[in-house]
Order: structure tokens, then C-alpha cells, then sequence
């Protein structure tokens, strides 16, 4: 089974494609969370993949919580894998990855990242790829995809084909630690109301249903305490109508289309 999480698509697109390789059900995180699904059993020769996006040089809270609650039946040291999408680098994501399976009783038996479009829009930041850029991006990662398929269908142990960064401690721990106190909320969202064309599509893509378009109307968050800021309702708004903390007004967009 693969335990996925993505917000833009990036990583959405990398789970569908192993899934396919693999034959390996899809399992959305987002969505087992909403619905407060945590019990799985294992085949005997079942795989194990996680797969998110880097939020802050580390696995999102909502990929953390989950995997605190998960619950295994018929975990017998069935090969376990993570992969991360990243827009650079990793810093210390696959050690809280490890030390988060590990108290459930689970192996991390290998780790593979895969750098993807950039997808954060933060006050005074403007990271966003351009189109160009995106493109050889993506191209890049699905050479990249084809080289690691092989090794999670053969169930390949002691892989560590990550980009750790050059200051893994100080991303993860002082920016990252920072990212998630100040930055992961959905309080610092607004939508221009003239702007907006009342479509839903935020409300559409919001993977933790978050969001809400009453009777065609402006949208507006709900507060359900799952927004992990992944910008996925900025960067699908045909209107450009939603902004974050009042900086990221005209800024450049992207989602993975496939």
C-alpha cells in the first residue's frame, strides 16, 4: 500500500505512478485523516511506501499525526519505503520520518527524494519556478522516477538516494521549527471578494476540506485545524483572488497537470 499526501500534485503524480508500476493501492492521507481511518492490514508480502511533499525541511504535520496513529495488522518486516518531493533539498525529513515509524514499530528499509516544481509563495519569498524551469523540473524527475520504480518493485534495502541539503540541522530544526509555528495556518488567508468568481475550485482542491463556498458564495476557511498551508487553493484560483498574510498578491502560480 502507498500512504500519500500531496497538496499541488507533485507528489500526487509520483504516488499514481508507482502505484501503477507496482500494482499497490493508493491510500490518501489527507482523506484517512478527515475521515479518521487508521486501522490497515498487511499483506504477507505487501509493500509499505509513504509519500509527501517537504514542508520546512521536514514530512508535514498531517503525514506525522497520521503515521502516529497508524495501525498495521500483519506487520511482519514488510519492506518499507518513503519518497519526498522537494523543491531543493531534504535537511533531516527522512530522521523524523524514521524515528516517527519506529515508534509504531515500523523499518524504514529506504528513502528516495525527488526535487519538483516549487509550490511556496511566502511573504517577501517569490520561489515559484517559472514555467520553463517547472517543465525541465518535471522532465528531470520522471527520469529520476524511472530509476527508482525498480527499486522499490524489488523491494531494494539500505537505499539512501536523498539530497540531505548542506545545513540539514539548521533547515530542519531552526527554519523548519519556525515554518511550523508561524507559517502553517490557515488564519493568514484572504480572498480579494471582487476578484473572486465564486467557481469552488478552492473548496474542490483543498485536501484536507478546509474550505468552504456556501451557495456559490466568497469562500471561507473553516479552521478544522488541518491547513498545512500547501497553497493548493492559491495556486488553483483562476481569479488569482486569494492571497496569503497580504504578500503574495500577483505572484506566479503552479499545479502539477498531468
Amino acid at each position: 500500500m502507498i500512504f500519500y499526501f500531496t497538496g499541488t500534485g507533485n507528489t500526487g503524480f509520483i504516488a499514481s505512478q508507482l502505484a501503477q508500476a507496482t500494482g499497490d493501492r493508493l491510500i490518501p492521507i489527507a482523506q484517512a485523516v478527515v475521515n479518521g481511518d487508521y486501522d490497515y492490514t498487511l499483506e504477507a508480502d505487501e509493500r509499505i511506501g509513504f509519500c509527501f511533499p517537504i514542508h520546512g525541511w521536514r514530512p508535514p504535520f498531517i503525514v506525522r499525526d497520521f503515521i502516529g496513529r497508524l495501525r498495521l495488522q500483519g506487520y511482519q518486516g514488510q519492506y518499507c519505503y518513503a519518497i519526498a518531493t522537494c523543491g531543493d533539498d531534504v535537511g533531516l525529513t527522512f530522521d523524523y520520518l524514521r524515528n516517527d515509524l519506529k515508534a509504531i514499530g515500523l523499518a524504514l528499509d529506504s528513502a528516495f527524494s525527488v526535487i519538483m516544481p516549487e509550490t511556496y509563495n511566502f511573504p517577501f519569498i517569490d520561489q515559484i519556478d517559472t514555467p520553463e524551469r517547472a517543465e525541465r523540473k518535471i522532465a528531470a524527475a520522471r527520469q529520476e522516477l524511472a530509476k527508482m520504480v525498480p527499486a522499490v518493485v524489488n523491494r531494494e534495502r539500505g537505499v539512501m538516494n536523498i539530497n540531505r541539503s548542506r545545513w540539514p540541522r539548521t533547515n530542519s530544526i531552526v527554519l523548519g521549527g519556525f515554518f511550523l509555528k508561524h507559517w502553517v495556518t490557515d488564519s493568514k488567508f484572504t480572498v480579494d471578494a471582487d476578484a473572486c468568481v465564486r467557481c469552488g475550485k478552492c473548496s474542490q482542491v483543498c485536501p484536507v476540506g478546509n474550505i468552504d463556498c456556501p451557495d456559490g458564495g466568497t469562500p471561507r476557511w473553516l479552521h478544522n485545524g488541518l491547513c498545512t498551508t500547501c497553497f493548493a487553493c492559491y495556486h488553483h484560483c483562476p481569479a488569482h483572488a486569494i492571497d496569503f498574510a497580504g504578500r503574495t498578491k500577483g505572484k506566479r502560480q503552479y499545479y502539477f497537470k498531468p
